[in-house]
């Protein structure tokens, strides 16, 4: 069996490292040609050694391995568009992932993306390019789970029915949360990640995003999506069909799982290390609605993602600072949805179809949103 070459961005991030485990637990399948990261050089380094790839990439360190001669330093949408590479993980966050994207599309490749904020963004160009050109398999666990149901049927979903935890303070009230610290909001009941979606996961940004993103890659109305709180997480999502069947994908909450099924699809292969899910032991399952006034973040993306046109990449922008600077202890954990929407309502929309347009319409939504921030900022 010939391998399948693989690009990893965000290698050292909480999906890239879960990749490579993935990677690890199939070497026959799979060959590692291109690593690219930010911040965690230590670890980057690790994984060259340990993967041997030939295409490496250090955001904060570009001038990293200048010594070793048989490593390639080349740009990630350079790797993603090499000639030699199968598969892209875009495991990146926030516009990092955009333009890779769009290079890896535009040369056929296979996308397995669990960046939100690219189908967010430019989420017209991106599925246009992946039915003319590549393949673009979500790896985030929910619209892995609505692919996963989908698969195999002839009709189209009538129903996409989307899970959240709820987050660290469900049931809490807003104006009981001005004191949040960022070690408070990064306890999330249920899963492990990293700092920027863990953030979004506790305002519930992440599931407006997730409803954006189901619009985008499968084709269903917005009256056709819901979000349902599950605390605890043990079904991802959920498709019911023209004749009432409501099809569920239940695993224990671990990325492992939806990352190998992108990898690897069509095929489902056995993975000691993914956990198995044992419903002896689960005592109960329990659904309760979303309500919106609970959750600004949640409200606001769903506007934004109505309105359309270039309103989502400002969305995406301005939540990507108002978390940055929560996370850096700027900002007050109650002050990240007024930011989001004070940058929507700031916002003169263009259409959005245009690279270069959205990636101009990006930097100056980032330019407001930090306006706007600063008068917040503690």
């Amino acid at each position: 069996m010939e391998r399948k070459r693989l690009v990893i961005l965000g290698s050292t991030g909480s999906v890239g490292r879960q990749t490579l485990e993935i990677v690890r637990a199939f070497p026959d399948n799979f060959e590692v040609i291109g690593l690219a990261a930010d911040k965690n050089t230590d670890l980057l380094i690790a994984q060259i050694y340990e993967f041997k790839p030939r295409m490496v990439f250090s955001a904060s360190h570009p001038a990293l391995f200048n010594n070793e001669t048989h490593l390639i330093r080349t740009d990630p949408d350079k790797m993603a568009s090499d000639q030699s590479t199968d598969i892209v993980m875009i495991s990146t966050t926030g516009k990092a992932g955009l333009y890779p994207t769009v290079r890896a599309l535009q040369a056929g490749k296979r996308v397995c993306l669990a960046n939100k904020e690219v189908i967010i963004m430019a989420g017209s160009l991106i599925t246009d390019l992946a039915n003319l050109n590549g393949e673009l398999f979500p790896v985030d666990s929910e619209p892995n789970a609505i692919w996963q149901c989908i698969r195999g049927e002839s009709s189209n979903p009538q129903r996409i029915i989307i899970t959240a935890s709820g987050g660290p303070f469900r049931g809490i009230p807003q104006d009981s949360l001005h004191n949040v610290t960022p070690d408070q909001a990064l306890k999330h009941p249920t899963w492990n990640m990293g700092p920027r979606i863990t953030i979004d996961s506790s305002t519930l940004m992440n599931k407006g995003f997730e409803v954006i993103e189901a619009k985008w890659l499968f084709k269903v109305d917005w009256s056709q999506i819901e979000v349902v709180i599950h605390p605890q997480s043990i079904i991802h999502s959920m498709v019911e069909f023209g004749d009432g069947s409501i099809k569920a994908q239940l695993a224990v909450p671990d990325m492992k799982l939806p990352i190998q099924y992108a990898l690897l699809f069509p095929d489902r292969r056995f993975n000691k290390e993914i956990p198995r899910l044992d419903l002896s032991t689960q005592s109960k399952m329990t659904f309760e609605p979303l309500h919106e006034e609970d959750y600004p973040c949640y409200k606001h993306a769903i506007k934004a993602g109505r309105m359309g046109k270039t309103y989502p990449v400002v969305l995406s922008a301005s939540d990507e600072i108002a978390v940055s600077l929560f996370l850096n202890k700027q900002l007050r954990f109650t002050d990240i949805p007024k930011v989001v929407e004070m940058s929507l309502e700031a916002h003169v929309p263009s259409e959005g179809t245009d690279l270069q347009e959205i990636l101009q319409v990006d930097m100056m939504a980032r330019s407001k949103a930090l306006e706007i921030a600063k008068r917040f900022m503690q």
